[in-house]
């Protein structure tokens, strides 16, 4: 039954993908409710469908069965927008102009475009950089333009696909941080794709663990840490101790099932 308060909600949500006259099930019966202003992590073995699960989300994928019914409150607001793992920033704009590239495209003026990208900018600490280009920037200063641009775009859900996952502690945790704040600001819809449990629990309202290939829900764990968070903090806390060894527990036997997988082909 579709929850009529939530953001998302997937009904037996089952892809497959058609290979050499061979069937790939991607993903196998979902079935979720994702809160309105949710932040929900989604962990799982590599091959387990999870991006898969975000770009049916985002419209870049059709699912083969089942239902994908998303909430909008505000048809003048885009649906979707979605952080890629990758670098996805044009090299021939600027830092302000890939920030801003979304508000062109709806028709902002000039002024209105770098007055809202100036917010973001400053926010993810990259004020002074508005007028360089991508070159000239490490990798983590790029990844701060995508996570800008996402937010600056202004979706009712925002999609993360392993944002982070490139870069040097360091710099991870920094992203994290900055992301608490700027998501807590907005209390957007939020879906978050990681490999790493501590991501997962610093950002988290409830985690999703899947199963390895085919993907399904094997379960979803409430992350009772308030907010706000402080990463330094909440890593030393016997909850954070206790819910990462519940979440490996889960996780431990599907990424053997998945390298058992591997090992026969």
């Amino acid at each position: 039954m579709v929850n009529p308060t939530a953001a998302i909600t997937l009904e037996k949500l089952t892809k497959i993908f058609y290979a050499r006259q061979k069937e790939i099930v991607a993903l196998d019966n979902i079935n979720l409710s994702v809160r309105e202003g949710e932040f929900l992590c989604i962990v799982g073995p590599s091959g387990c469908g999870k991006t898969t699960l975000l770009r049916i989300l985002a419209g870049l994928e059709k699912q083969t069965r089942g239902k994908v019914i998303i909430r909008s409150k505000n048809p003048d607001k885009p649906l979707t927008s979605m952080v890629f793992q990758g670098d996805s920033i044009f090299p021939w704009m600027t830092v302000a102009e890939n920030v801003a590239y979304s508000l062109r495209i709806r028709g902002f003026s000039k002024n209105k475009r770098r007055e809202i990208a100036q917010q973001y900018l400053k926010l993810m600490g990259l004020e002074g950089f508005a007028d360089a280009f991508p070159h000239q920037l490490s990798g983590g200063m790029k990844q701060r333009i995508n996570v800008a641009r996402a937010f600056v775009s202004d979706p009712e859900i925002l999609l993360m696909d392993e944002p982070f996952g490139a870069l040097d502690e360091q710099n991870r945790l920094l992203l994290q941080q900055e992301l608490l704040k700027i998501w807590e600001g907005s209390g957007k819809t939020s879906l978050f794709i990681t490999h790493s449990i501590d991501e997962a629990l610093v950002l988290a309202d409830r985690i999703m663990v899947m199963t390895a290939h085919p993907g399904k829900v094997k379960a979803v764990v409430p992350v009772d840490i308030p907010r706000p968070r402080d990463i330094m903090s909440l890593r030393s806390s016997p909850n954070f101790g206790a819910l990462f060894k519940e979440i490996w527990l889960l996780l431990q036997e599907e990424v053997q099932k998945a390298k058992s997988m591997e090992l026969k082909k």
